[in-house]
């Protein structure tokens, strides 16, 4: 096991033994501090501290779809398989459809997520925007949003199609994201979005 500055972690298996899966992935990962998110993205392991800008942001989203749905639709850092190389997310904000059940794994599916908010980090960044955005358009989650601390903005992805967003919208914080004509139903305050 090696461990990189941006936080990844690479793991080899050794030749000849069984294919790697998420499952051994996360097992292995069982004694991680509180604390620490870990995701795993195209195979790769990324282990950060939560950061309290994250979690305001984090929180400040959860409170504002509180005002419309219950609890129990609302998950934060719970793992997630999507689609593609090993892909098993921990996404910082996820809102499920109604009626979303667990598998037999005890596990959420992606085809019963409705939203999911990303909140940037300096060293996991390329994540969000390239390999998770896909993965969440090729699942067809219908609303993708990052927070980004670091510029004071945030990216809207809506309309999934064949592995990707068509429609794009970007505001500083502290506009309004008006997402009342998609699934998610209601307007995003981020005036209360810290920066970094």
């Amino acid at each position: 096991m090696t461990v990189m500055e941006t936080g990844r972690i690479e793991m080899a298996m050794a030749d000849g033994s069984d294919e790697l899966t998420l499952d051994m992935m996360f097992e292995w990962l069982e004694n991680v501090p509180e604390g620490i998110k870990v995701e795993i993205v195209e195979g790769n392991i990324f282990m950060s501290p939560q950061r309290d800008t994250h979690w305001d942001i984090a929180l400040d989203v959860v409170e504002q779809l509180r005002t419309q749905y219950p609890r129990k639709r609302i998950k934060s850092d719970a793992r997630i398989d999507y689609p593609g190389y090993l892909n098993g997310f921990a996404t910082d904000v996820t809102l499920l459809a109604e009626g979303a059940v667990k598998n037999d794994k005890g596990l959420w599916l992606c085809q019963d997520v409705a939203f999911v908010a990303e909140v940037i980090s300096r060293s996991t960044k390329g994540n969000d925007y390239g390999p998770k955005k896909a993965a969440y358009a090729t699942a067809e989650v219908p609303v993708y949003l990052i927070a980004d601390p670091y510029t004071g903005r945030c990216h809207l992805f809506t309309e999934p199609k064949d592995g990707d967003y068509l429609t794009t919208l970007t505001v500083p914080f502290g506009a309004e994201l008006d997402l009342t004509n998609t699934v998610v139903g209601l307007t995003l305050k981020t005036d209360e979005f810290p920066r970094d």
